[in-house]
């Protein structure tokens, strides 16, 4: 019922600000339902969840396709505002894109790259702040014209901030993008202060309060493949309302399954990809890290890449997760390693992740989750990547709690930090 009240008046000829407070009031109103809905799907009792500090990270996770929805409307409704910066931005000669954030926010830019490096016909890279900062004129270049994409939950990193300044200082030509959950973080309250700045600020709920992030990668995720193209705004949208139907599905239907896999208590978890599921691999591997505060071990590599070393690390006890492209091509270097490592001896398991089902995925998989029920429906691997990375959303919050650990803040002592901490930033000459 709420879902449908906020798709109706988000609708409605209202503004902004009137939309925002009466979303605020029916999230009050909501409150306990979500609670009765939360503790059916993942079969723990809220009270338990509150107790043993999982209920932010159960819910962040859960309420994800709701906050795909409003983002979708921000973007609508910002339409001109976004549209005219960057046909202005992108019309100038030798232009880049970079897009840049720390830990969980720079794999939002590795997961997107690919798409909008084929969509536009501009150079798009994709490097972290904590690179940026350590060694600049590296990325940095003064003659080429820039468009900066920053990606921030807080807004408060020191390497975001530090970033910021080190490229107004050192590009002539230079145009910033806030992406953000937080409004009143440093990022965004200092790039309101130019012209030549874009702030978007994603719905309020997507900051998450937990350790990791969960809403907040999708949700600019989501924007960022989104505003690069928004003549076809319309088709695109179309396409993340079928992303949004299947993420509301996993979430229904698929968490015993995924539980069922974290009864295994196997101790090394192994996510693969290739291009943009390859950038989504290093978040599905940080997320199990953080919650289980390393206690399982994870990593993460390309499909191709994994032969040459990194194999070495499959023993009797380890997970490997395959994030399967939906690209005919990539797809046949996924199903070789696929059947491989299934046909490696061992007691090992191999757990696919695909968009359609695939017969022939099944026989080569001890698990395989198929996102969508439609066997024609299609979907670029990039925005697909906002249903994958739900499976290993889950199984990271399920392991944490398995092993007696608060997903929302799995490291109490303050060695690891929801914000960085900590960091010397020094002066750039």
């Amino acid at each position: 019922m709420y879902d449908e009240l906020v798709f109706i008046f988000m609708r409605c000829n209202l503004s902004w600000y009137l939309k925002n407070k009466i979303s605020k009031l029916l999230r009050r109103y909501n409150e306990r339902l979500d609670g009765d809905i939360m503790e059916k799907l993942f079969n723990i009792n809220v009270d338990k969840l509150n107790e043993v500090g999982g209920y932010a990270t159960a819910e962040e996770i859960y309420h994800q396709p709701r906050l795909w929805e409003e983002t979708l409307e921000i973007i609508s409704s910002n339409k001109e505002r976004i549209s005219n910066y960057l046909n202005k931005q992108l019309s100038k000669k030798g232009v880049k894109v970079i897009l840049t954030g720390a830990g969980t926010s720079a794999y939002i830019g590795d997961t997107a790259v690919p798409y909008l490096s084929k969509i536009l016909d501009v150079a798009v890279e994709s490097v972290a702040t904590t690179e940026i900062v350590s060694s600049p004129e590296d990325y940095l270049e003064r003659e080429v014209p820039t468009i900066l994409v920053s990606f921030a939950r807080s807004g408060d990193s020191p390497e975001s901030v530090a970033t910021y300044e080190l490229a107004e200082k050192l590009v002539d030509d230079l145009s910033q993008i806030i992406i953000t959950c937080n409004k009143e973080g440093n990022l965004a309250k200092r790039a309101k202060e130019n012209e030549n700045n874009l702030v978007i600020l994603m719905p309020e709920e997507s900051n998450d309060k937990s350790f990791a992030m969960t809403s907040s990668f999708t949700c600019m995720l989501l924007t960022a493949l989104t505003i690069f193209d928004m003549k076809n705004l319309e088709k695109t949208i179309a396409a993340f309302n079928k992303v949004i139907s299947n993420g509301k599905r996993i979430i229904d239907t698929e968490i015993e399954e995924i539980l069922k896999i974290v009864k295994l208590h196997y101790d090394r978890v192994v996510y693969l990809g290739s291009s943009a599921l390859r950038g989504l691999s290093k978040e599905a591997s940080l997320k199990n890290l953080e919650l289980t505060s390393g206690k399982i071990f994870a990593v993460n590599e390309s499909v191709l890449g994994f032969r040459h070393g990194p194999k070495s690390i499959v023993n009797d006890k380890t997970l490997v997760f395959m994030f399967v492209s939906n690209n005919d091509y990539t797809r046949k270097y996924d199903m070789d390693l696929l059947k491989e490592i299934y046909n490696d001896e061992g007691e090992h398991k191999v757990i696919s992740i695909t968009y359609n089902k695939d017969a022939e995925i099944e026989k080569i998989s001890d698990k395989t989750f198929v996102v969508s029920e439609d066997k024609q429906e299609m979907m670029e691997d990039a925005f697909a990547a906002l249903n994958f990375i739900i499976y290993a959303q889950v199984f990271s919050l399920f392991y944490s709690l398995e092993l007696g650990i608060s997903p929302d803040n799995p490291r109490p002592s303050g060695t690891v930090n929801r914000v960085v901490k900590g960091v010397n930033i020094y002066q750039y000459n």
